[in-house]
């Protein structure tokens, strides 16, 4: 229920973003990154995990992986409130659909993975999938391809730091706040600031951003030390499958015969990368029990 709960929250966010608007893609994403600062200094004080943030500030590679993170997780949030806010939530969705697939790429090239048969046989058809899509468009889908490489960066370097998910959060968020304040300073003193003009409904909005940020946060670190990848693997599928939905029914954004057969490829390549997910993982636990029951 956390895991559901965390990705359908994430699902619902284009209905979220174009509430704090006339503030642009920027504002917004500098108010996100204090408010959810706030909330993450609570939180480690409130669990008490101060000593794991002074272990992170000790270990410069874990410093350096986190300050990556922090950047790639930026360029990532920057993108998707500007797709949301200017009738691209559909594209948005399609890099969360084809983050997975981008993710075992890095995963070959990075860290020299290998791959199964039928997952070579996903990457093919996730690569056709962009292929046909960039034709539709008439350019490549820079906004789902920038949202799947920076959100793909982004849990690589996570995955090599190995630290708790509150304290690398704080991290994070501490890193970038001064440079989200500066920015916040500078539209005041040009009056380009839409926090405090458009009344004292927007502004709280613009607050709630840090909640509505580490709500489904906290929602998915507490599932991830619950149930297995594979079922988080299976879950991550609902944020992007609600987002295609509100973009359709809700936005009415347009879908050419040429964008529905790249979708259809998209989604055949996540079938074929899931089913032999799973059949791996009950093999391997097959042989994991015929271990046990031989010793």
């Amino acid at each position: 229920m956390l895991g559901v709960a965390a990705y359908l929250l994430w699902g619902a966010f284009p209905l979220y973003w174009p509430l704090l608007e006339p503030g642009g893609a920027v504002e917004i994403l500098a108010h996100r990154i204090i408010w959810s600062g706030l909330i993450m200094s609570v939180l480690v004080v409130a669990l008490r995990r101060r000593q794991q943030l002074r272990t992170i500030l000790a270990d410069r590679r874990v410093t350096l992986l986190l300050m990556v993170a922090a950047i790639t997780i930026t360029s990532n949030w920057t993108t998707y409130i500007y797709g949301v806010n200017n009738g691209r939530v559909v594209e948005t969705s399609l890099g969360y659909f084809i983050n997975p697939l981008v993710t075992v790429m890095m995963g070959v090239l990075i860290l020299r993975e290998r791959l199964r048969p039928l997952q070579w046989a996903a990457l093919g058809v996730g690569f056709a999938a962009v292929c046909v899509l960039s034709w539709d468009y008439g350019r490549p889908p820079y906004l789902a391809l920038i949202l799947a490489f920076s959100f793909g960066t982004y849990g690589l370097a996570k995955k090599s730091a190995d630290v708790g998910a509150v304290e690398s959060l704080a991290f994070e968020t501490a890193i970038l706040t001064p440079f989200a304040a500066g920015y916040l300073f500078w539209l005041s003193a040009t009056g380009g600031s839409h926090f405090s003009s458009e009344g004292t409904g927007h502004a709280l909005l613009m607050i709630s951003t840090g909640v509505v940020t580490a709500v489904p946060l906290i929602c998915f670190g507490a599932a991830a030390t619950r149930v297995s990848m594979v079922s988080l693997g299976l879950l991550q599928y609902l944020a992007p499958t609600l987002q295609f939905v509100l973009g359709l029914v809700v936005f009415n954004e347009s879908m050419t015969p040429g964008r529905w057969m790249g979708f259809v490829l998209v989604w055949a390549a996540l079938a074929v990368f899931t089913y032999e997910l799973v059949r791996h993982r009950r093999r391997q636990l097959a042989l994991t029990l015929a271990a046990s029951s031989a010793a």
